[in-house]
């Protein structure tokens, strides 16, 4: 296959990428490795974390229709009360995490459409389910790709003048040989605070698999995990009780505290105030992550609530996913983890009212996209999210590499962030690290709302392959910042732009950033297509 340009990828960043490159008029081919588009929002299933300020400032005009898309298709096509039918920011899941939880296949429905002119026009090739197996290379640049059918190997090869990584975990960089780093890097390199005196390449944040659930009537116990006991009693050091239970540390101040588990406690969804300045939200973890709330829908539509159960009990940290010899083995472990959190909430965990276990709680794999409604320990397939929750990527060693103290609010205070001059967007969230597998409790930091820029997408030395996603140029600590749902797709759209802007000057991104009038050029592009380059005058949190 031949193409204007190759997306490697189906996530947020790269359906913002392809979104970007088709409305300028490029042919793209576009991958997926997974039944959704989507990543993060749909095959992981992780409802949007976002910043405080999103209903008005901080995304990208694209990002805006993806969230007024998905609330279009709630008023089209659910039975919404009035109430919530009226609503100007709809929030489904009424949940504290965001201001707009819901179900992950509205948000496959709504990328599908977006894309779906592209795919009529003969413009955009999906390849899904594939994934990169091969490159070639011909000195600083990419020449072809080669990608595997998951499911039955069949294997194509596709070659363009950009190649643009937009994969979970940086797949494309040792493929191509681009050079990447993982895991802490060194106080020495960078500077950071929060950094460890040596590198630490093995060292990374936890993943997760995360998986829906329901509470009805009945017993929907699941079938005891093989290693159950194994999960039942592990307590990482620094926990304070075992992982199986609602104690942890709050990320922010690290002392041991207890959650709640209350399904369908009936709540009114108008009373959530999703603000993470105000509370992470996390007091009650049904509530925490919620992506349906019943009284948002007409009496008798939904029996239950729906949870999504993106919670630091799932969180896996034994071992790192990226370089290791079986990262199969890894995910399969992580899956069993779930599945154990899920068994003791069924069967072991404390209630109110002093007795022990949920076992109406129904694995929602529908939800999912992983099977139908469980019964009686009857699943199909395993019910939980068809793919991982990966929070830190291989990152490209960047032109420019934003480091904690670029936007840390305990070292820039009242400053604000740095100001990029080849800034290309704007995002905001704390430096959010969650356990690691070197050992290390969370790191929590506050942030100060921080720009995107351009250096940071271009690789050192490879020329034609572009960073669509979590693979910037961050540190293993401001990837905390820049890894959630609204920085990923303003990337991915950067990269998008920025592929048709150096196929029309016959220029190279390298010759972009460094070239005033071009860089002028180029910013003046994302501004006309909505992209926000500067905040106001906010504080950070």
């Amino acid at each position: 296959m031949q193409a204007e340009v190759l997306i490697v990828g189906g996530g947020l960043g790269g359906v913002a990428a392809a979104l970007a490159a088709l409305r300028a008029g490029r042919s793209v081919v576009l991958t997926e490795e997974y039944d959704w588009l989507g990543g993060q929002l749909t095959s992981q299933a992780v409802p949007p974390d976002e910043h405080s300020w999103v209903e008005q400032f901080g995304v990208t005009a694209s990002y805006r229709r993806l969230r007024n898309g998905i609330r279009d298709y709630y008023r089209a096509y659910y039975p919404l009360t009035d109430r919530a039918r009226q609503a100007t920011t709809l929030n489904p899941g009424a949940g504290h995490v965001s201001r707009l939880c819901h179900e992950p296949q509205v948000a496959v429905a709504v990328l599908e459409a977006m894309l779906a002119p592209y795919r009529g026009a003969g413009r955009l090739r999906l390849l899904q389910p594939y994934l990169p197996v091969g490159a070639d290379t011909d000195g600083d640049r990419v020449t072809g790709v080669t990608l595997a059918h998951r499911d039955n190997g069949e294997q194509v090869h596709v070659v363009a003048p950009y190649v643009l990584d937009a994969t979970e975990t940086g797949e494309l960089l040792p493929l191509t040989g681009t050079e990447y780093v993982t895991g802490f890097e060194s106080c020495g390199e960078t500077g950071e605070p929060s950094a460890p005196d040596e590198a630490q390449p093995t060292n990374m944040q936890a993943f997760s698999v995360c998986f829906a659930v329901d509470h009805v009537d009945g017993d929907h116990t699941i079938d005891r995990p093989a290693r159950y006991d194994f999960w039942r009693a592990y307590q990482p050091p620094f926990w304070g009780d075992r992982m199986l239970s609602f104690r942890s540390p709050n990320p922010r101040t690290l002392e041991i505290s207890e959650r709640s588990f209350t399904p369908n406690p009936d709540d009114d969804p108008w009373l959530v105030m999703a603000d993470q300045r105000l509370s992470p939200g996390d007091g009650n973890l049904w509530t925490f992550r919620r992506i349906a709330a019943r009284r948002n829908f007409l009496p008798g539509s939904y029996d239950s609530d729906i949870c999504l159960v993106n919670w630091p009990m799932i969180d896996y940290f034994e071992q790192p996913l990226i370089d290791a010899p079986d990262p199969a083995h890894h995910i399969a472990a992580a899956r069993e983890l779930s599945l154990s959190v899920l068994y003791w909430l069924q069967t072991e965990a404390p209630r109110a009212d002093g007795g022990t276990g949920f076992p109406g709680l129904r694995l929602r794999g529908d939800v999912t996209g992983t099977g139908g409604i469980s019964t009686g320990g009857d699943v199909t397939h395993s019910g939980l999210a068809q793919a991982p929750y990966i929070r830190e990527s291989r990152r490209i060693r960047a032109e420019y590499t934003v480091v904690e103290q670029d936007l840390s609010l305990a070292v820039r205070g009242d400053k604000g962030a740095v100001s990029y001059a080849d800034a290309v967007g704007v995002g905001m969230y704390r430096i959010d690290l969650h356990p690691s597998t070197g050992g290390d409790n969370y790191v929590d930091v506050a942030s100060c709302p921080f720009e995107i820029p351009l250096g940071a997408l271009i690789p050192r030395r490879v020329e034609n392959l572009l960073p669509a996603g979590k693979n910037i140029g961050t540190t293993h600590i401001t990837n905390g910042s820049y890894r959630l749902h609204p920085v990923e797709w303003n990337v991915g759209e950067v990269a998008g732009l920025l592929a048709d802007f150096c196929l029309a000057r016959r220029v190279t991104p390298r010759a972009v950033r460094y070239t005033p009038g071009l860089l002028a050029e180029f910013q003046n592009r994302l501004a006309d297509e909505g992209v926000e380059l500067r905040w106001p005058d906010i504080a950070g949190y």
